[in-house]
């Protein structure tokens, strides 16, 4: 039987793989056959994730990259292309989540969230999608997030510029579907529920109030464990998910649909 997960051959690229929900994902597409290029801010932790990678077998490169730059995602982009000559699979994972309601918070802090967001999904895919459309392929996956339909009314867990932006991505991704389908180009977006990360362990992580309640309602009763997003990305990484397109799947326990 096929095996329609396959990755074999294939060249991914990873946004925000310095820690988190990205560097499980990188793992992931490793462990399915897939070269992976890493690119975050942070190098250093990049190059030690991509030792990793390649002690398994894998190819793995480490680019430092500001997604809202666009010098420096052309720089990435084109670093990428030397390396391994193609790029087969793109998961915009690179996010910042910034406290805050729209009376509290600045406009440096406004821009940002919108920069790295969006402005990084836009900037990232204008420049890899030209190389997806020579090879008539292309698998792009952007994180979205539950918090594009849900908000919260505790002050302590407000983030209004993250709701905004998260729900940018999932427009933008059906956007890029209907535009980039004729050329063989899926693009499809996950929206995970609370997962431990560098952006949550700080905070809701050490609530128990929090997750207590969260758990309450959650129809699976537990937040996310570490890898339980690497499935989802995978499908739509792969010919698993040949004929699907603009969608976003909520990996998030059943959250959204209490």
């Amino acid at each position: 039987m096929k095996n329609f997960f396959d990755l074999e051959g294939k060249v991914a690229v990873v946004t925000g793989a310095s820690g988190g929900l990205g560097a499980d994902a990188a793992r992931a597409y490793a462990q399915e056959g897939a070269d992976v290029a890493l690119l975050a801010r942070r190098k250093e932790r990049l190059e030690s994730l991509a030792e990793e990678i390649e002690s398994t077998g894998r190819k793995a490169i480490a680019v430092q990259c500001d997604v809202s730059d666009e010098e420096s995602v052309k720089n990435a982009v084109d670093e990428i292309i030397k390396r391994f000559g193609r790029i087969d699979i793109l998961l915009n994972n690179a996010g910042v989540a910034i406290r805050g309601g729209v009376c509290d918070l600045c406009v440096e802090d406004w821009d940002k969230g919108m920069d790295v967001n969006v402005k990084g999904i836009f900037l990232v895919s204008k420049h890899v999608i030209p190389h997806m459309i020579k090879n008539n392929y292309g698998k792009i996956v952007n994180t979205s997030s539950i918090n594009s339909i849900a908000g919260d009314k505790e002050d302590m867990f407000i983030r209004h510029v993250y709701n905004a932006s998260k729900a940018a991505v999932r427009g933008l991704t059906m956007g890029m579907a209907c535009s980039y389908g004729k050329y063989g180009i899926t693009v499809n977006a996950v929206a995970p529920g609370l997962f431990e990360s560098e952006m949550t362990a700080d905070t809701l992580f050490k609530s128990e109030e929090f997750l207590e309640k969260y758990s309450r309602v959650v129809p699976l009763d537990r937040p996310a464990k570490k890898g339980e997003l690497n499935g989802s990305i995978l499908f739509f990484s792969s010919d698993a998910s040949s004929y699907v397109t603009g969608q976003t799947i909520f990996v998030d326990g059943g959250f959204s649909i209490v």
